[in-house]
C-alpha cells in the first residue's frame, strides 16, 4: 500500500546543523555590507583636486603670516648680496617672521620692514582697474610669487638704537667713534665708488638705521625722509630676518649677515680746523728764531778764525 506524501516538506528533510542555517542577523549583514560599500566608494581625483589645492593655499598663508614668508626682491639696492632689478627676475627670498620674538635686530641683519610714512616707495607698481588682475596680484604677493607691496623694504642694519652713525673716514661709515668693516658693499658700475657724506645721527631707541649694500645706489636711512632722524626705521615696523635665497635655483644660498661693527676700527678724531693749523703756526713762528740764532753763530765761529790767523 502506497503511503501518502506528507504535506511539511521541512518535516522531511534531514537535521542541519545550527551553523550551516542561513539567519535572519547574517542575511542582513550580508546587506548591510553591499550598503557600507556604496557609501565608502572612493571619490574621483579630479573632485578631490580642488580640496587640496584650497588646503595647500591656506596652510600656505598661515604659514606665511605667522612662521616664514617668501618675498621678491625688485630693486638692485641690495646688489650683489640680493639680486633685483626692473623687468628682470629678482631673488625670491625667505624671511624668518619668528626670530625677532625672541632676539632684537642686530648690526648686519639684513631685513624685510614696512616703511615709515617719511619714506618714499623705491618701486612703482601700476595700479589695475581690473578686479582680477588687482586680485590675483595680491595673491602672488602673499604666496611670494609677484612684486611686494611698494611700502616693504629690504636694507641691512648698520646701527641700533643708542648708536651715533655718520660718514665718512677714509670712505667708511662710522659708528660710535669706530670705522665699520663693510666687505658686502657692493659699487654700481659707472659710478663713482665713494660714500655720501652726512652729519653724525643718534639712532633713537626702538629704531635702527638702515642702508643697503650698492651704496651709491639705494634709497635708505640717509636720503628717505630728508635723512637724520627722520630716516630711522622703528623697530616694530619690522617684518623679518633674511634667511635663505630660495630662488631662482642658480642663486640658492644663505643671506649674510655679516656684524659690520665686529671688527670696526677706533678712529683717530680730528681736531678742529684752528687746532689743525697750529702745528704750521708754531712752525713758522720758531723759523725766525732759529734763523737769527743760527746767523749769530756762524757769525761768531768766522770771527774766533779770523783772530787765530
Amino acid at each position: 500500500m502506497v503511503e501518502p506524501v506528507s504535506q511539511n516538506t521541512s518535516e522531511d528533510e534531514p537535521d542541519r546543523p545550527d551553523e550551516e542555517r542561513p539567519t535572519r542577523a547574517s542575511r542582513r549583514g550580508r546587506s548591510g555590507s553591499k550598503k557600507f560599500g556604496k557609501v565608502n566608494k572612493k571619490r574621483s581625483f579630479w573632485k578631490e583636486l580642488p580640496i587640496l589645492i584650497v588646503v595647500a593655499l591656506v596652510l600656505t598663508i598661515l604659514i606665511q603670516q605667522f612662521l616664514a614668508k617668501v618675498y621678491m626682491i625688485p630693486s638692485g639696492s641690495m646688489e650683489t648680496t640680493l639680486h633685483g632689478c626692473a623687468g628682470c627676475t629678482g631673488d625670491r627670498i625667505l624671511v624668518d617672521r619668528i626670530t625677532y620674538d625672541f632676539t632684537d635686530p642686530g648690526p648686519g641683519d639684513v631685513v624685510v620692514f614696512k616703511g615709515p610714512p617719511a619714506w618714499a616707495g623705491e618701486i612703482e607698481t601700476p595700479e589695475s582697474s581690473n578686479i582680477f588682475v588687482t586680485g590675483f596680484r595680491a595673491l602672488g604677493s602673499l604666496i611670494g610669487f609677484a612684486p611686494p607691496d611698494e611700502r616693504d623694504f629690504v636694507k641691512r642694519i648698520i646701527a641700533v638704537g643708542g648708536q651715533t652713525v655718520q660718514c665718512c673716514d677714509n670712505n667708511r661709515v662710522v659708528v660710535d667713534g669706530k670705522a665699520l668693516d663693510e666687505p658686502y658693499v657692493h659699487w654700481e658700475e659707472g659710478m663713482a665708488p665713494t660714500e655720501k657724506t652726512f652729519e653724525p645721527v643718534k639712532v633713537p631707541a626702538g629704531y635702527v638705521w638702515v642702508m643697503g649694500d650698492n651704496r651709491n645706489n639705494s634709497s635708505d636711512s640717509r636720503f628717505q625722509g630728508g635723512g637724520g632722524v627722520n630716516g630711522a626705521v622703528p623697530v616694530d615696523n619690522i617684518i623679518g630676518k633674511a634667511r635663505v635665497i630660495v630662488l631662482p635655483p642658480g642663486r640658492w644660498g644663505g643671506v649674510s649677515d655679516h656684524n659690520p661693527q665686529a671688527n670696526a676700527q677706533p678712529l683717530a678724531l680730528g681736531a678742529p680746523a684752528w687746532q689743525q693749523g697750529l702745528p704750521l703756526g708754531v712752525g713758522i713762528a720758531a723759523a725766525w728764531p732759529v734763523v737769527f740764532l743760527g746767523r749769530r753763530m756762524s757769525s761768531g765761529v768766522r770771527k774766533a778764525v779770523d783772530r787765530r790767523r
